[in-house]
């Protein structure tokens, strides 16, 4: 049934710049030039060939937010497919990721901001902790403020590439793009998992499903402007830094910045410096906001402390999750301020869970969406990938593991058994709570059957 469409909430532009938000991210900032260092030309096969990839994965998790939207998100998904269990997992998974993933973020647009405006490492910092704050405070008034300003900047940031694209198209020379393949063409591999954090954050606008005015409608909506624009964005940066920058490209830390400067000179500097704020926080603004509904989901299910339950309705500000994961997120954004962690390892880290997350939602997938139609086909070779990715973690996949060992122990004392079917069932008393409005409880209910 479809929801009026006179009630307040998302319309399909503000969700719109929600999605390209969690989507665009700082990583065009840079991985032009990564890219191209390890591929060559031919690296634009890889991010054409991840952008294919992701159209499955996207409108896989647009169906099923769209069949029963949630502020668990992939945690709602994961409880129907296989129950509490790995729904507490799959939550863990991405709430405790933000205080890995959140600062490293912050810290890369910080550097590019100090860059831009010929800073320090002070400046970075100082851009970076104001980016983490903008955030945080941008979710604390609620998310249709946030949604709104998050649309304005989207535009602007979509304009100020596309300026870099035109202004620096008559520099480009067809004889950059030769030799197209100089390591071969296997490093087109190794790039596109490189590659593929640059198009995650569909698994974020899952928690947000519900503040949609009319999810039946604008998932899907904005799900397709989302890759468009996406897609125009990726492929039109990296081939602009391919046939313009030619060989400086793989050496260049910048490459929106030369971009740039080719039409505009000397004002290309703060211009690179909007770009890296919006670039930076687009994704920080949207996954803050799918996290703080989860915790509070989390914490209506036991799984969490009760304090942090309030607030996941549609429409409401759950600031008591949201206060615990800005506490968390300083804290490790001080630590690695302070040379406490090392900022590669919470990228790492971050990238891992999110990895995981993203494999946990298709595998649930795999089992809600009707079967043999061509979303059940594309969400089977998609979470078959993700795995594949996920066992290149390296060391960090110790961050994911011990999460998901956290949630099984954390989850018990909250009432589960197992029933003889296999299926975990939770007790009344230890999930409900009383007089807290709250979002639809993820129900343990079996998987609809398959046509």
């Amino acid at each position: 049934m479809k929801t009026n469409s006179s009630k307040a909430g998302l319309g399909l532009f503000r969700a719109t710049g929600i999605y390209v938000g969690a989507i665009l991210g700082s990583g065009i900032l840079v991985l032009p030039a990564i890219a191209a260092r390890e591929a060559g030309p031919a690296s634009l096969l890889a991010w054409a060939l991840l952008l294919v990839f992701c159209t499955p994965v996207a409108f896989s998790f647009a169906e099923m937010s769209r069949q029963q939207p949630d502020a668990g998100g992939i945690a709602h998904f994961v409880t129907r497919a296989y129950g509490r269990r790995a729904s507490a997992v799959a939550g863990y998974l991405f709430y405790f990721a933000i205080p890995f993933g959140a600062p490293a973020t912050a810290v890369i647009g910080g550097n590019y901001i100090a860059h831009a405006l010929g800073g320090g490492r002070g400046t970075a910092l100082v851009a970076a902790a104001l980016l983490l704050a903008a955030a945080f405070a941008g979710n604390a008034v609620g998310i249709r403020m946030s949604s709104g300003i998050q649309f304005v900047l989207m535009v602007l940031l979509v304009g100020l590439l596309a300026l870099a694209v035109a202004l620096a198209a008559p520099f480009a020379r067809a004889e950059h793009f030769e030799p197209f393949a100089p390591h071969g063409y296997w490093a087109v591999g190794g790039v596109a998992s490189l590659l593929f954090f640059c198009f995650a954050g569909w698994e974020a606008v899952t928690h947000l499903a519900g503040e949609f005015r009319d999810p039946e409608r604008d998932l899907k909506r904005a799900t397709w402007l989302t890759l468009v624009v996406v897609g125009v964005v990726y492929l039109g940066v990296a081939a602009a830094s391919v046939a313009v920058l030619g060989p400086a490209l793989p050496g260049s830390d910048v490459p929106i910045a030369l971009l740039l400067e080719k039409g505009l000179g000397g004002l290309a500097a703060p211009l690179t410096a909007v770009a890296a704020a919006v670039l930076t926080f687009g994704p920080i603004n949207t996954f803050v906001a799918g996290a703080s509904r989860l915790g509070a989901s989390l914490a209506s299910d036991g799984v969490l402390p009760r304090a942090f339950a309030r607030g996941a309705g549609p429409g409401q500000v759950p600031r008591a999750s949201l206060g615990l994961l800005a506490g968390m997120t300083f804290l490790s954004f001080g630590a690695a301020a302070a040379g406490l962690g090392s900022m590669q390892f919470q990228i790492a880290a971050a990238s891992a869970c999110f990895t995981a997350v993203t494999a946990f939602g298709l595998l649930a997938g795999i089992r809600l969406l009707p079967a043999r139609t061509p979303a059940w086909f594309g969400v089977i070779v998609a979470a078959g990938v993700m795995l594949a990715v996920l066992l290149f973690s390296g060391s960090a996949l110790a961050v994911p593991l011990g999460l998901a060992v956290a949630a099984v122990w954390v989850g018990r004392p909250a009432g589960w058994r197992i029933l003889p079917s296999g299926r975990p069932e939770t007790s009344t008393t230890a999930v409900q709570l009383d007089a807290v409005p709250l979002a639809a409880a993820p129900s343990a209910a079996p998987p609809p059957a398959r046509r």
